[in-house]
């Protein structure tokens, strides 16, 4: 009966943050102009959809989004390239968008759709660089276990885009720009490498980062790091001046609709954070920690109650022969540390219906994960180490496929303890 109230929980997150509630809601002001709609991400193209039922007025553009996220627009055009690593439909996808809001005046209106996913979707190397050089430099970063700023600040030194540069060709136009965060601290700037929105943070920085996480980058790229800044406007920027920014959907918004949801069943609900980040094999094992905490001392919180967090962890990889993404590998390392502990069960799911590269949204786990893996083979401690959490529940039949969601507020974690 858990699996269902949890399962039933990222349901009510996930319904909390689909676009077409949230976009109607937050619907710039009319230009005297044209308005051109662009827009890069998972939910882009439901964000697109749901902008173009409920503006009034004549309108066109393009976005991108991932393969499969696609939505039925009449005015807008949709185009899917590939996530996590850009692909030549990617490419070909930003010079339309930059195609779009060319020539464009000060009576004009660009709206950006920017949700998660965005980088990769938008593929635009930097002078000396070349797409397979960007394929290198994402896979570098994925690989590296780095907090998502960290990635994007060092993306946005090899993007001709990112930094808020596809915002400043739209000047002398308004740009309004309606985010569904998938980050921890909803920070605009760091959504999709923020392509309307600029950030802050230097070359000499992103140098920093890339010897502290010890990143592989691609020989051209270090060359082009090595050299003077690659100038991105700064949010003071006159060509910024008029625009505006609004987050529309959030994991903190979503964990809210869960937790009272929980309260309408009658258990309790506790949101530790929606801005956890860190190796998800670590923070599985804080979770587990505190879920043991309330099983067997009932402290912090009284039983029955459910733990919610949100954020985005990260992975480190150890094999290249696992699969697997950071909710599964958290929910792995969680059911290791509860091995045969009662009352306790967890769901782990991003909430855009892919974690990482699988066609899984997540997993569920209790105090018999570990038996029942053990029991069809799989040495889950091993498992862990070998980045093949997908595997590990794959066995036992506790992989939760939802398929694409039209949203993307980022992980999604619910602990029960009864």
């Amino acid at each position: 009966m858990d699996r269902p109230f949890l399962e039933e929980l990222f349901a009510q997150a996930v319904a909390a943050a689909q676009p077409e509630h949230a976009v109607r809601n937050h619907l710039p002001e009319r230009p005297r102009g044209r308005t051109v709609v662009i827009g890069a991400g998972k939910a882009s193209a439901q964000m697109a959809r749901a902008f173009e039922a409920a503006w009034e007025g004549p309108l066109s553009g393009v976005v991108v989004t991932r393969y499969g996220y696609g939505a039925s627009c009449k005015r807008i055009e949709i185009i899917e390239a590939a996530h996590p690593v850009p692909d030549e439909a990617g490419l070909l996808a930003a010079r339309r968008l930059v195609e779009t809001i060319s020539g464009l005046g000060p009576d004009d209106l660009v709206v950006a759709l920017i949700s998660g996913g965005g980088s990769a979707l938008l593929p635009a190397p930097a002078p000396g660089l070349t797409l397979a050089d960007e394929q290198a430099i994402n896979e570098a970063l994925l690989a590296s276990g780095a907090p998502i700023g960290v990635m994007n600040l060092i993306r946005n030194q090899f993007s001709r885009l990112k930094g808020g540069r596809l915002g400043a060709l739209a000047s002398p136009a308004r740009v309004a720009t309606l985010v569904v965060s998938d980050v921890p601290g909803d920070d605009p700037a760091i959504v999709a490498s923020g392509p309307t929105v600029p950030m802050g943070g230097s070359r000499l920085l992103a140098r920093k980062y890339v010897e502290l996480y010890r990143i592989d980058l691609p020989a051209a790229a270090r060359t082009l790091l090595a050299g003077e800044d690659n100038p991105a406007p700064l949010p003071d920027d006159p060509a910024f001046a008029r625009n505006s920014v609004a987050t529309i959907a959030s994991a903190a918004i979503s964990l809210e609709a869960a937790g009272a949801l929980a309260h309408q069943r009658g258990i309790g609900a506790a949101v530790l954070s929606d801005a956890i980040e860190g190796e998800a094999r670590d923070v599985g094992l804080v979770h587990a920690a505190l879920a043991r905490e309330v099983a067997t001392r009932n402290r912090p919180f009284n039983k029955p109650v459910v733990l919610l967090s949100g954020g985005e962890t990260t992975v480190t990889l150890r094999s290249k022969s696992g699969r697997g993404g950071r909710n599964v590998e958290f929910l792995l390392s969680l059911a290791i540390a509860i091995d045969g502990v009662e009352g306790i069960s967890a769901l782990a799911a991003d909430t855009d219906g892919i974690d990482g590269s699988g066609d899984n949204a997540g997993a569920f786990a209790d105090g018999t994960s570990a038996a029942r893996m053990r029991q069809a083979g799989i040495d889950p401690q091993a498992a862990l180490g070998a980045n093949d959490a997908y595997g590990a529940f794959a066995a036992i039949g506790d992989l939760v496929v939802t398929g694409p969601t039209g949203t993307n507020v980022n992980d999604f974690r619910a602990i029960l303890v009864r």
